[in-house]
């Protein structure tokens, strides 16, 4: 069940069958699309990639953690995380 995740070399090649273009346009598309939802989500924004989910940024407070070598108490400064929710065609897919 534990199968490599597909690299981008083979999404690329996917891309490019699929739409009938070369590899070279593909591999642009794919970079284009990834930079719009970095500068996007790293704005504070959100995307949603329609029937697989929504990418979106989520603030964190600031809290108290526990180092678990020493189990020494800290406190961690408030952050930000990248999120996904995964769309329901997805999981429904996935779950047959």
């Amino acid at each position: 069940m534990a199968t490599k995740p597909m690299t981008k070399a083979q999404l690329v090649a996917a891309i490019a069958e699929q739409t009938g273009m070369d590899k070279k346009a593909a591999g642009t598309a794919l970079d284009a699309v990834t930079g719009i939802i970095t500068s996007e989500v790293a704005g504070g924004g959100a995307v949603t990639l329609p029937g697989v989910g929504k990418i979106y940024c989520r603030e964190r407070p600031e809290r108290m953690v526990r180092n678990p070598a020493t189990g020494e108490q800290i406190k961690k400064e408030a952050d930000k995380v990248v999120k996904v929710t995964i769309a329901k065609a997805l999981k429904d897919s996935v779950n047959g």
